[in-house]
């Protein structure tokens, strides 16, 4: 049933060359040599990340390194006037592993919200993947799939590539466990059915009604002991995430953990109860 949904919500979701993101969003040639890329990369993985490491280590379980900055470097790695930190990903897969580990869950559903080069939802795979659990994980972004541009990532130096082509390393993983969906998160909901959405990432537009809009939809699907992560939990950069997700553990019988990696990234582990 769910794929006969994710087909017609692809015919129908899908603009072409209307969307404006095919529109080379990220610029119309690469802006930096391999040379800069790799600098940055190894910056972000010489970074020491105290509190992750003790979250990390209270979930009990932890990434791969060397296959955690390899995935990082093609999808995370970007030319931006901040510093670049994708420690996120940790969090992602020490969380869901722990999960699974202590919930009976047959098939797990998963939304994540906000593809972009699809690292997150390669993480969550990877997670699922370890713990040998079945799961289908919904990504959604309106960036294009299978569409031919720049990302503002070292595989620019190659050429234009879709984000399937960027992927292909972890085809395995995607085929197993992730459908990506192009279109806004608004539409493409009208085309989705959930009985449950036992995991849920928001990492969209950082504004305090979409992050609202996005919870309550996930929210009516979660049940006790469920989870929402929230990322770019920042006072200073994005008020508006803050305001909801405060409402948010306020008002809905969510827990919150936060969780600090540097002065400017922050994140939010929800837990229903």
């Amino acid at each position: 049933m769910i794929f006969k949904i994710l087909t017609k919500l692809k015919r129908v979701i899908s603009l072409g060359d209307k969307n404006p993101y095919y529109n080379n969003p990220f610029g119309e040639s690469p802006l930096a040599t391999r040379d800069e890329y790799l600098s940055i990369w190894e910056n972000a993985k010489n970074e020491s990340y105290p509190m992750i490491d003790e979250y990390e280590l209270n979930m009990s379980h932890k990434i791969d390194s060397n296959w955690f900055h390899k995935l990082a470097l093609h999808t995370q790695v970007v030319i931006k006037s901040s510093k670049i930190c994708y420690q996120h990903g940790r969090i992602l897969f020490s969380t869901l592993c722990n999960y699974l580990e202590n919930n009976n869950v047959k098939k797990i559903n998963i939304l994540d919200v906000g593809t972009a080069r699809g690292f997150s939802a390669i993480v969550m795979a990877s997670a699922l993947d370890k713990m040998n659990v079945n799961g289908e994980i919904i990504t959604i972004d309106p960036l294009p799939h299978h569409h031919k541009m720049y990302w503002n990532c070292i595989d620019d130096l190659e050429s234009k590539k879709s984000r399937s082509e960027i992927l292909s390393p972890y085809n395995q993983l995607i085929n197993m466990y992730i459908n990506f969906l192009e279109g806004e998160f608004q539409y493409a909901i009208k085309y989705l059915s959930f009985e449950r959405i036992h995991f849920a990432f928001i990492d969209a537009i950082h504004k305090y009604e979409n992050v609202i809009h996005e919870f309550k939809y996930i929210n009516q699907f979660q049940k006790l002991g469920d989870i929402i992560i929230f990322d770019d939990y920042n006072n200073k950069l994005f008020p508006g995430v803050v305001k909801a997700v405060d409402e948010i553990c306020q008002n809905y019988n969510y827990t919150k953990k936060v969780i600090n990696a540097n002065s400017q990234r922050g994140y939010v582990v929800a837990t229903k109860y």
